[in-house]
């Protein structure tokens, strides 16, 4: 392994909060990953009458487990479970509920507060809060994934140019940037909601109009210190193309201080989602998102498990991703490396 790298390993690895953070990041993203298996109202696998069944992945007619009718099932029917369990079993997700189930057996009228039956209680609807609070991670975790992905690489590539290229070129785009960053991103984009029926890639698009320029003043600045470094002058000496040196001489070197950005961009990717929902301008209604569920606690103050749940759960995201972030930026940063010879 590179020694560098080791290095940058080893001070990120000193930071017990960036450490922690990153493991609990991790945690986070394959529960999101496997929110189906982990959160669903549907049998994992049922056996009936010696043959296997597997709802996750298939719909199967209600006249396969002897019921009446040709359309899907509700497993948590218990007359349906008792026709399955005649002639076989059935075994739930360790929540054995969806983002959109209605629970009606509840022992009180809804929102009911946490218990064994609904670990973090249920909201006006009769929906369980931990299955929203898990699909809801997942939507904003591969929202903000994705939007930070596609922002970064406009970002770097206009960056890139601005720096590399200089003079006038550079200026004029300085100029545009300037104006374009005047413009009042979340009201426009409250606008476009308003006028187009919004959806997640709808909104990842509105989103990453105004986004993409959050990265364009660190990497112009370190492609301006670069042009007049001797590798570069030598390469260009040699006649090497420009789009050449850009990205296989020079990005590399500022790859590193691109990647202790991301976690903040993540972080205001997911901010700025949650905003959206709760203003009522983010994902169709029904969707599980952070901004539902802070709805829902404003709607019921009465029920303080739920504001509770929905502080928590933003409050402890993007906490984990500031420090990752943190830790990222002095694992990056030249003063921190220190030449400690075990890492030889």
């Amino acid at each position: 392994m590179d020694i560098l790298l080791k290095r940058r390993m080893h001070v990120f690895s000193s930071n017990k909060r960036a450490k922690y953070s990153f493991i609990l990041f991790v945690f986070v993203a394959l529960v999101c990953l496997f929110a189906p298996i982990i959160a669903n109202d549907k049998p994992l696998v049922l056996s009936y009458k010696n043959q296997l069944y597997f709802p996750l992945l298939h719909a199967y007619p209600e006249t396969t487990f002897g019921g009446d009718f040709h359309s899907e099932p509700d497993y948590k029917d218990p007359y349906i479970q008792e026709l399955i369990q005649q002639h076989g079993w059935l075994i739930f997700p360790p929540i054995p509920y969806s983002y959109n189930t209605v629970i009606f057996d509840l022992d009180a009228p809804a929102p009911t507060p946490p218990s064994l039956k609904n670990i973090l209680g249920t909201d006006d609807q009769g929906r369980d809060i931990l299955a929203r609070l898990i699909y809801g991670y997942a939507i904003s975790l591969a929202f903000g994934i994705i939007l930070t992905v596609l922002s970064s690489i406009i970002g770097i590539i206009a960056g890139a140019l601005m720096g590399y290229y200089g003079g006038m070129f550079d200026l004029y785009a300085q100029r545009f940037i300037e104006i374009y960053t005047a413009m009042p991103a979340l009201f426009l984009v409250m606008i476009f909601s308003s006028i187009i029926e919004p959806s997640f890639w709808w909104l990842l698009l509105f989103i990453l109009l105004f986004s993409w320029v959050v990265l364009v003043s660190a990497v112009r600045a370190e492609f301006l210190r670069a042009r007049n470094l001797d590798y570069v002058r030598s390469s260009q000496a040699l006649g090497a193309d420009n789009i050449y040196i850009i990205f296989k001489h020079i990005l590399p070197n500022v790859m590193p201080i691109v990647l202790s950005f991301l976690p903040f961009i993540l972080s205001s990717s997911i901010t700025l989602l949650t905003s959206l929902d709760f203003l009522g301008f983010g994902l169709p209604v029904g969707s599980p998102s952070l901004g539902e569920i802070l709805v829902q606690a404003k709607n019921n103050l009465y029920a303080p498990w739920i504001g509770i749940c929905a502080f928590v759960s933003i409050a402890f995201l993007l906490s984990i991703l500031v420090f990752i972030g943190e830790g990222l930026r002095d694992a990056f940063d030249p003063r921190h490396i220190k030449f400690n010879r075990h890492l030889n």
